[in-house]
C-alpha cells in the first residue's frame, strides 16, 4: 500500500491476517472484525515498533465510523460537553460530538491568546515532539461549560498517556472530572503506568500492540 492509502478505507473482515510478523502494516480490528490497515512505524529503540493512525488524514469515511464507534460507547455515560486534546484529539472530539447529537464541543490548545489566565494550564510533553515540550490552555471563557458538566476527554491515540494525563490535570485545575476518556486507538499499554483515571472509563474503537522486531519483521 502507498503511504497516502492509508486510513482511506475500512476492509470487512479476515480481509489481512491477524497472526504476524508484520512487515510494513498491522490490520487494526474493530470490534465488529472490520479491520483498518496501519502504518508500522519504528520507535528511536531500533527495537520495537508500533502502529500509527493520523485521524486527520483518515478520511471522512474512516473518521465517521471511529466517531460512531466511540459516540455508541459513550452514551451511556450521558455527556453534556466534549473536550478535545490538540492536535490531532481536536478533529476526533468535533466529530464524536457531532456524533451525540451535541452543538459544539471545547478545544483545548497549545497556543496562549493574550486573555488567556496562565493559572489555567499545565505542561505538555507530546510522545511525537519529546524535545518540543508544550503548554496547555483552556481558554477561560469555556471554564463555565465544565462546572457540574458530565464531561468527556478525547484524544487521538494514548500511547504513553502523557497528553491525556496532561489534559486530566487540566480538567482538574479547573475543577472538573470527567466522567469518561475516550481515543480512536489504545497504542499499547505503556499508558496504564502513568494515567491516573480509572481504565475501566476510557473507552476507545482500536487497541494495537507494541511490536519487536523478529526475523520477517515486526511481531
Amino acid at each position: 500500500m502507498q503511504p497516502e492509502h492509508f486510513w482511506q478505507t475500512i476492509h470487512p473482515p479476515n480481509t489481512f491476517p491477524t497472526i504476524g510478523p508484520y512487515t510494513t502494516a498491522y490490520p487494526a480490528t474493530f470490534a465488529d472484525d472490520r479491520q483498518l490497515l496501519l502504518p508500522i512505524r519504528e520507535l528511536p529503540d531500533g527495537t520495537h515498533a508500533t502502529a500509527s493512525l493520523i485521524i486527520n488524514q483518515a478520511s471522512f469515511a474512516v473518521l465517521g465510523a471511529i466517531a460512531e464507534t466511540l459516540a455508541a460507547q459513550l452514551r451511556r455515560y450521558e455527556p453534556a460537553i466534549i473536550i478535545g486534546l490538540p492536535t490531532l484529539g481536536l478533529t476526533l472530539a468535533a466529530a464524536v460530538a457531532q456524533a451525540l447529537g451535541h452543538s459544539r464541543y471545547i478545544p483545548l490548545g497549545t497556543s496562549k491568546k493574550f486573555w488567556y489566565d496562565s493559572a489555567l494550564s499545565v505542561p505538555l510533553i507530546s510522545i511525537t515532539s519529546p524535545s518540543q515540550p508544550k503548554t496547555l490552555y483552556i481558554d477561560p471563557r469555556m471554564r463555565p461549560l465544565l462546572t457540574g458538566s458530565r464531561a468527556i476527554l478525547i484524544d487521538d491515540v494514548i500511547s504513553t498517556g502523557a497528553s491525556l494525563q496532561a489534559g486530566l490535570d487540566l480538567l482538574s485545575v479547573c475543577g472538573c472530572t470527567p466522567a469518561a476518556c475516550a481515543a480512536a486507538m489504545l497504542q499499547s499499554d505503556r499508558w496504564t503506568t502513568r494515567v491516573t483515571f480509572p481504565a475501566s472509563h476510557i473507552v476507545t474503537a482500536l487497541c494495537t500492540p507494541l511490536l519487536t522486531r523478529c526475523t520477517g519483521g515486526w511481531q
